[in-house]
């Protein structure tokens, strides 16, 4: 059963020791009434689990016996929860008061939005803000060379990104998801694609949204994080990820306007995986393995787009896009609100 204004925090932790005790403090924090937290611990050795513990009285918290990589650990905790409204949410991030409740209010009120995320700051390795504040993500946007970039990084903040906004989609350090979305776009059964393990599952989630019709909504609501701090393994991810997305994703327009810069991008990632990260070409032998699969996961999403070539490759671009969105009136919320 799902339960309406019920949000779900979903984490999943793999040594995190260093930020999840903050992390949620700041989650138990939050002015929102209805709240689940609900945590997945991927085997970590550094002491995670003992921090845990004193948390176990007000989170649902469970210990997988190996990492299962963070895609796949997300999906057993969306799995475990009955929220109409899922915010996946990395341990090494901090929530301000109101974030949930603003969050949700402004996705009640489009039942088109399946996403919606906020501004991401970054954040100093002592979870604290540096002086001259700088933006980490107002969401992500695709280039034509199938790059995805978050909007706004490394900016310094100076209070813009303040509209409210269609985006192409949201990472999922902090993306608030509607059920019927997760639902509806999730194919086998999975919302992240188990097979990304970590990183870039979330634009391959944005990317099959965008394909099946919902909408990601940027809100101006403001939350620290360092996302930064990633181990060298998830190179050999990055590379198969790619590619990945692609195979699932892509449409034949979409490739004949976007070509040239493709295929550059392409001959920069080979080259470098040749030259300097030989590791990463492990990466070409997992697309290889695992193509009939991966291609019956494409056959499924492209039986059910709905969005022409047009519109997506619209998105696409060197420069992030967005496209207004209107403003939620006082009188709109709170109808949303009482459903």
């Amino acid at each position: 059963m799902v339960y309406k204004d019920l949000v779900s925090v979903t984490l999943v932790t793999y040594n995190s020791g260093r930020f999840i005790k903050r992390c949620l403090e700041s989650v138990l924090e939050q002015k929102y009434p209805n709240l689940e937290v609900i945590i997945v611990d991927n085997a970590s050795t550094d002491g995670t689990v003992d921090l845990l513990e004193p948390f176990a009285d007000r989170c649902r918290i469970y210990y997988n016996d190996k990492n299962i990589g963070f895609a796949a650990a997300q999906n057993q905790a969306i799995s475990l929860s009955s929220a109409e409204w899922v915010l996946t949410l990395n341990p090494d991030v901090l929530l301000l008061p109101n974030f949930i409740q603003n969050m949700v209010d402004a996705g009640n009120v489009d039942p088109k939005v399946g996403t919606v995320c906020g501004k991401l700051l970054s954040i100093l390795a002592t979870f604290d803000l540096p002086d001259e504040q700088l933006v980490d993500s107002t969401g992500i946007y695709f280039t034509p060379m199938l790059r995805h970039l978050d909007r706004g990084s490394q900016e310094v903040d100076q209070g813009h990104y303040i509209n409210f906004e269609y985006v192409f989609g949201a990472t999922a350090a902090a993306a608030l998801y509607r059920r019927s979305m997760i639902d509806d776009i999730s194919i086998q059964g999975e919302f992240f694609d188990p097979d990304f393990f970590v990183y870039r599952e979330d634009a391959d989630v944005a990317w099959r949204a965008q394909l099946l019709g919902w909408r990601c909504l940027y809100v101006r609501n403001v939350l620290p994080g360092n996302r930064r701090a990633l181990p060298p393994e998830i190179n050999m991810h990055s590379v198969k990820n790619r590619f990945l997305m692609r195979i699932k994703n892509m449409t034949p327009d979409l490739y004949r306007r976007n070509w040239l810069s493709i295929t550059g991008r392409d001959i920069v990632v080979l080259g470098a995986c040749l030259l300097h990260e030989r590791t990463s070409l492990k990466a070409f032998a997992y697309l290889a393995t695992n193509w009939r699969r991966v291609w019956a996961k494409r056959h499924e999403i492209m039986r059910r787009r709905k969005a022409k070539d047009d519109y997506i490759s619209s998105w696409f671009s060197f420069q992030p896009v967005s496209r207004p969105a209107p403003r939620p009136s006082a009188r709109a919320r709170a109808r949303a609100a009482r459903g």
